[in-house]
């Protein structure tokens, strides 16, 4: 059912940047302060210069300062929501959340809900979040996983921690590992895996990433942990973060991921759906890094959920 407009007639804003939000993209900031308003919509005024950084036109690059005076141009966001997003797919985020204190929190992000909203998606972990906690002054996330991946999701609840944890990618300071169950029975022990991948690259009409000398850097250390009759749980220490790394990276070295549609062995899923798997089976399920305030390292673990612990029980030994 469609929220009913609002008669009231809006008004331009004046919105002075806190120290929070200081280095935060234009984008965003508006993106917080016009809750409900297609991303679409704000990019139009962007371009058309209507929104203004202490009384000049900027870009949606731009980023702005503490102190500085945005104007935000009368916006109706009754007109543009046609449903809001409910508390409930939050409040059942809230049972996921692994470890939180003052500065973010870190939840396990369960397969199948993508983390932000958009692409005919009408919300993901962020916005649910958001609408589970209204008085929050401020929920990010603070890197991202495939819809399709479960496990360890950190959300910033200050934008000084995003900059600092940002920075901490950057510098190789945060440790991200996880499980997946690749097809064929594995030979050796740790294998380093560095094939340069590049995105958008067609293929059978799909836009795919493919390993390409060309393309962006990218490691991925996969390290066997059991192995089965025609598969094998490896652990995957992820040095870069590259779009769909893991995926491409096993399926170049002839391992791809159970349930894998995308980059997979349709056969291999086919033996994986009997076994009772209904999704790709790529869990984080480590992630360890320093506070950016205290310097002391938080380790947070997700386990494997019930339904996945099944299907591994159901596979042959090795």
């Amino acid at each position: 059912m469609s929220q009913s407009s609002t008669k009231s007639t809006p008004r331009v804003q004046l919105v002075s940047v806190t120290a929070e939000e200081e280095g935060q993209r234009i984008d965003n900031f508006l993106m917080r302060h016009l809750k409900g308003v297609p991303k679409s919509r704000i990019y139009r005024i962007l371009r058309r210069g209507e929104v203004r950084v202490n009384g000049g036109r900027i870009r949606a690059q731009h980023k702005v300062s503490a102190g500085d005076t945005v104007r935000i141009p009368p916006v109706r966001v009754a007109d543009t929501v046609t449903a809001p997003v409910s508390a409930g797919p939050g409040l059942e985020l809230e049972k996921q959340v692994l470890f939180e204190n003052n500065r973010c929190l870190v939840l396990n992000k369960p397969s199948g809900i993508a983390v932000h909203g958009g692409s005919g998606l009408s919300f993901g972990v962020i916005e649910a979040l958001r609408a589970a906690r209204p008085q929050a002054p401020y929920l990010e996330l603070a890197h991202r996983l495939d819809r399709e991946t479960s496990g360890c999701l950190v959300v910033a609840k200050r934008r000084s921690f995003l900059r600092a944890f940002h920075e901490q990618l950057r510098n190789g300071k945060v440790e991200k590992r996880y499980l997946a169950l690749l097809a064929g029975s594995w030979e050796g022990g740790t294998r380093r895996v560095t094939a340069p991948l590049r995105k958008n690259q067609v293929r059978g009409g799909e836009r795919m990433v493919m390993v390409d000398a060309t393309g962006k850097s990218a490691l991925s250390i996969f390290i066997p942990v059991t192995r089965f009759a025609d598969a094998t749980l490896a652990e995957i220490d992820l040095q870069t973060g590259r779009t769909h790394q893991i995926r491409v990276h096993a399926a170049h070295i002839g391992h791809p991921l159970a349930g894998d549609t995308k980059y997979g062995d349709p056969e291999f899923n086919r033996r994986m759906r009997d076994a009772g798997l209904q999704r790709l089976l790529l869990h984080a399920h480590l992630l360890q890094f320093p506070d950016p305030s205290t310097g002391e390292v938080l380790s947070v673990s997700a386990p494997l959920d019930d339904v996945l612990k099944s299907v591994l029980d159901r596979l042959e030994a090795a």
